[in-house]
């Protein structure tokens, strides 16, 4: 069964397998990698980290190879072996010069249906995982924003940090990795993505010899829900000269109607261009703060808006005061017909630019097919932008308010 959709193309294998293609005719790289349907989210309270400690370790050994042969088998030809973990997905994928596709494939094909994690390598990279824990913890400006998720998502499994504690490393042996491994990692739980060059009828023949190797039932999944959300307003002491603060709101899922306003409200906000309005509100008229921004994480069946700024202590109400009669602002319509097209403008540039770089598009691709069982193209998020209103925007500042904050700082 094949379905194509201007250009990505998607084939389903008799084990239920699914194979994405993105052509990128004259790309002299290619990528080659797999997106599973799982992360930090499906983990039970005893395994937080988990799925992050897999990731980290399925490169340790195989039945074939040991961790020196995984790690140079693609950097031989010039390529490279990436991999990271989030809330809801884990992807493992290679980027390499555009001839070595079998070479990816079968390997981490192998990874993911043979992988042995061997006890003397996983002790060595839990004491990794360990300082990568505690270096995260050093950096409040990055640490707040897991602090902020807990708040958010409080009492449910999107409430807690995807790197665990070091008393859960602790706990994760050999057989503890191969039972995760062999539960989530399957076909129907996958979603074998490539790009680059090479046309799809090749690459799927490459692709699905390689993973023949991989079965498995399809994961029972727990049953997830998020609790109704309540703003809160929370300061936790640390050791810093700077105040750093989050503030934000529930937002819709991925897929849901008002994704692209969300997403298009988010950069009018605090986007990377210097003319956002909060950036233009405190830094630039006000030198209150050296760097504030805007982002979203956008979950299956939730999502939060979320905006961080650094800044000395004693600005930090000043600041906050100054955000939500920014959004409140917003919301009363201060951003006209006539502004929101220049938004449009910018925001569409900075989409079609991101498209050019060919590993953000395979990976957001790949997102798309595993989380919503499509791949939405660049043409038809164009589109969608443009049909979004001054009144969208405003509507959607509104179910903002109030606004939540958290804030680790001094006392």
């Amino acid at each position: 069964m094949r379905l194509s959709n201007q250009g990505v193309t998607t084939r389903v294998t008799a084990a239920r397998l699914t194979l994405l293609h993105t052509p990128a005719p004259r790309s002299a790289v290619g990528y080659v990698g797999v997106a599973v349907r799982v992360g930090a989210r499906d983990e039970a309270p005893d395994d937080f980290g988990l799925a992050h400690f897999v990731e980290h370790t399925i490169f340790k050994g195989t039945l074939r190879r040991r961790a020196w042969h995984i790690i140079n088998r693609m950097e031989a030809v010039g390529g490279e072996l990436n991999a990271y973990t989030t809330k809801e997905e884990t992807v493992i994928y290679s980027a390499f010069p555009g001839n070595n596709p079998r070479r990816a494939a079968e390997l981490i094909a192998d990874l993911v249906a043979n992988s042995q994690f061997p006890a003397a390598e996983l002790d060595k990279e839990r004491e990794v995982v360990a300082d990568e824990i505690d270096s995260y913890l050093d950096t409040p400006s990055e640490a707040v924003y897991d602090d902020f998720e807990d708040l958010m998502f409080a009492g449910s499994s999107l409430g807690h940090n995807i790197l665990g504690t070091r008393q859960a490393l602790e706990g994760f042996d050999s057989d503890h990795c191969r039972r995760y491994l062999h539960r989530w990692y399957v076909p129907r739980n996958m979603v074998v993505f490539y790009a680059g060059s090479m046309s799809a009828e090749r690459v799927f023949a490459i692709l699905e010899q390689a993973f023949a190797q991989v079965d498995g039932a399809a994961p029972q999944r727990p049953a997830q829900s998020v609790p109704d959300y309540r703003p809160f307003e929370v300061h936790k002491p640390i050791d810093s000269h700077q105040a750093h603060t989050i503030m934000g709101a529930r937002v819709g899922a991925i897929g849901n109607p008002d994704g692209d306003a969300t997403a298009l409200l988010t950069n009018i906000l605090g986007g990377p261009g210097m003319n956002s309005l909060l950036n233009v509100s405190l830094r630039e008229h006000r030198g209150l703060v050296y760097n504030v921004e805007a982002s979203t994480g956008i979950f299956s069946d939730c999502g939060a808006l979320a905006i961080y700024y650094g800044c000395d202590p004693d600005d930090n109400l000043r600041c906050a005061d100054l955000v939500r009669r920014t959004i409140e602002d917003v919301a009363n319509g201060l951003i006209s017909p006539r502004r929101l097209e220049m938004a449009k403008k910018q925001y569409l540039g900075q989409i079609v630019v991101a498209n050019e770089n060919l590993e953000s598009r395979v990976l957001t691709n790949a997102r798309g097919q595993l989380l919503l069982g499509h791949v939405r193209t660049t043409r038809q998020a164009l589109d969608r932008i443009q049909a979004i209103t001054a009144a969208d925007i405003s509507r959607l500042a509104a179910t903002l308010l109030p606004l939540s904050r958290l804030t680790l700082g001094p006392q």
